[in-house]
Parts: C-alpha cells; structure tokens; sequence
C-alpha cells in the first residue's frame, strides 16, 4: 500500500466523530479516501452533520506519526509472519464481514497469506474455566481442525486459549502450508500481544494461522474494544460454539451477535450446579443447538470431515512366540488401591464435590481419602477447583 492512500485511510479511520457508518456512506458516495477530503464543506455536509463536515476537512495533527509507525510495521517482517493491510475497498477483504452489520474499515493481518477460509467455526467460552472447561475446549478445538475446519477466537485467556492451542495441535499438515489452522480476533494493535501470558501462542498462531485486528497499531487493551470484535469473530465464522460461560459472560455477547448475523449457535451443557454451565444453559433454553461431540456441529453445518490420511502399509507378521498363561502382576495392596480410587470416582460423578461430600459418600477416612485424591490428581483423572472443591476430567 503506498503511502498516500495509507495516509488517506488513516486519516478516515481517526477522524474524530467520524465512525464507521459514517465513513461507508461517504465512501459510497465518493470513492476511495482521498476523493472525500478532496471535497467541500457543503458537499460533505449533505451526508454528515455539521461539525463532522468541519472535522474532516482537518487532518488530526497525529496523522503523519501514525502513517509512519504503520508502515514501519509493514515493512519489519524480516523472515516472521506477512504483514499487511486490507481495506474496506481491498477485493481481500473477507465477504463474509461484508454481510455484517458494521464491517471495520481496515484490517490489520499478521500470519499466513491465503484466502479466508470458507468452513471457520468460532468457539468462544469463559476466561476462568473449569478444568473440564478447558479440556473440552482444547478437544472440540482439535477435532475441528482434523475436520479440516478453521477455529476462530479471541486469544483471551480460558476458553480461547485453549481453542486455538487444540486447533493448532490438530490442523491436518496434508490440507497444505498455507492453510490457516487458527485465527485470533484480538482487541489491541499487533504490534502488543494481550494478554502477555499468550505471547508465544501468538508466535505461534501467526506461523500458522492469522491473527486480525481493526485497531490501529499502538492501540491498548482498552475495555470496550473486546465486546465490540466480538462480532468479527462471529462475522468470520458460519456458527459459534460456546464452550462454558457464566449468565453474564461476554462469550454471549458473541453468541447473540452470531443469531442476529444468521449464524448457528451451539453451547456445550455443563453441572446444573456450575456457575460456568448457567450461560451455555441459558442458550440452550433459547433455541442454541446442544452439542455433545464435534461430529453434532459438523452435521449441523452439514460438514463432511476432512478425508483421512492414506494407511500406511501393514508390516509383514512377525512368527508369534508361544503364549504365556496369563497371571497377575499385581498385589493385594495395588488391587485394594485400585478399587478404592474406582469407587472414589463413582461417588465424585460428573460434577464438583468437596471433601466433606465425599468423605460422606465413601466412608473413607480422611488421610486415606486425601492420599487417594491425590494419586488421582496426579494421574490427570481429577482436577482441585478453587473453593476446596474436585472434579473429574473427561477424556477422549
């Protein structure tokens, strides 16, 4: 992009009073950028008020800093990740955030260089999770990308980090180099990450994925800028999953702009007695579609998964030894154990219980009780929740 029509976008975007509805209706009616500060206060008070007219005619004194430190980024990529730019007016803006109620004005693209994929699922949940939260999110994440789906969210912290660490662990090498496993929809300029905890998920989501984001560069994490790319992350994607979420989440701020976009929304149900199921519950109630598995989205969406790597040729059979009678290695103590640890398990069932239940529940004396908590614990089956509170994993 050359300076002058960087300038000139930049100009647009940072006019004060100036948003976006009001920026479209003069594109419409101009062209490109610098056609509309080519033209007079009259001509420009016929579709914007007054003081807006006055407002563009005068170049925000920060512009020329700005058109600067923009295209300095630009051209920092060295070895790294593309960087560039697309516009309103750019035929490589996605059509899918064309069809959204208010479509950024510029774009600012960090990772991959390919076309915005056609089968993006967005999957969006709570920053402080439950562990099964988090492993739903990391194995739902990965089994869409296996698909052959692209996993949109938001690289917060929770939910959407461990979406795009199973998207990126899952993405099939065979849908080619440039096929965007993952991309990250953030709420500052690329040239910070936030928050800092995911900066090498960042790296990492930008050598094989994409990481978009419509605010200038320099742009904090400012508060209102995260509900509002919300709808980009809707926009990109053909449905939103909502992993967990509380009753005022802002995870149901994207699924509701995904049900006023057209867009199918699914929710993972959770313990009536969680406080991070009441949200996905919520949409449940009103008309979300319950997903069990990733296979219910992709019916849904009437996805085929992505066809399956070639097997590889069986080795020839190896002479089969003789058998040995079967015996069993294991002691009475370790048998005791185990039956302990798999009655344990069923007293503990699907939701979060304390110590004192449990303890009730088994009639397990308490150092016995904590000892086998721990062996489970360690074993990844069990995860300790804040409150003094446990809880089983699901796995698979």
């Amino acid at each position: 992009m050359e300076r002058e029509e960087l300038a000139a976008w930049l100009r647009l975007e940072m006019t004060p009073g100036v948003g976006n509805e009001s920026a479209r209706r003069l594109l419409a009616a101009f062209g490109l950028p610098q056609a509309i500060f080519e033209q007079s206060l009259a001509a420009l008070g016929q579709l914007v008020s007054a003081a807006q007219a006055r407002t563009l005619l005068q170049e925000p004194p920060e512009l020329a800093t700005q058109v600067q430190i923009t295209l300095d980024w630009l051209a920092s990529t060295g070895d790294g990740p593309a960087r560039r730019i697309v516009t309103l007016g750019d035929p490589d803006y996605p059509t899918s955030l064309l069809a959204i109620e208010d479509p950024p004005l510029m774009l600012y693209l960090l990772g991959l260089v390919c076309e915005w994929p056609a089968r993006a699922l967005a999957m969006v949940g709570t920053r402080n999770p439950t562990p099964q939260g988090s492993l739903n999110a990391q194995q739902f994440a990965r089994a869409f990308a296996g698909a052959g789906l692209t996993v949109v969210s938001g690289l917060a912290l929770g939910v959407d980090g461990a979406a795009h660490e199973g998207a990126l662990q899952g993405y099939p090498a065979a849908l080619g180099a440039n096929a965007l496993a993952t991309i990250a929809i953030v709420g500052t300029g690329l040239d910070r990450v936030y928050p800092r905890q995911h900066l090498d998920l960042a790296h990492r989501i930008a050598r094989h994925g994409l990481i978009v984001s419509e605010y200038r560069l320099g742009t904090p994490p400012l508060p209102p800028n995260f509900p509002k790319r919300n709808r980009l992350i809707s926009g990109l994607s053909r449905g939103t999953l909502v992993v967990e979420a509380a009753l005022r989440s802002g995870s149901l701020i994207t699924a509701r702009m995904a049900s006023e976009q057209g867009k199918e929304v699914f929710a993972i149900p959770g313990s009536i007695h969680g406080t991070q199921s009441r949200g996905c519950h919520a949409l449940i109630k009103q008309g979300a579609k319950l997903v069990e598995n990733a296979q219910d989205v992709l019916e849904e969406l009437h996805w085929p998964a992505a066809p399956a790597a070639p097997a590889a040729p069986a080795a020839p059979a190896a002479a089969a030894a003789p058998a040995e009678p079967a015996t069993s290695k294991e002691t009475p103590s370790a048998v005791a154990a185990n039956s302990e640890e798999d009655e344990l398990l069923r007293a503990l069932g699907a939701d979060p219980a304390s110590l004192d239940a449990l303890q009730a529940r088994t009639g397990f004396p308490t150092p016995l009780l904590q000892a086998r908590l721990l062996e489970l614990e360690l074993d990844g089956v069990v995860a300790r929740m804040p409150g003094g509170v446990f809880q089983r994993l699901g796995r698979g």
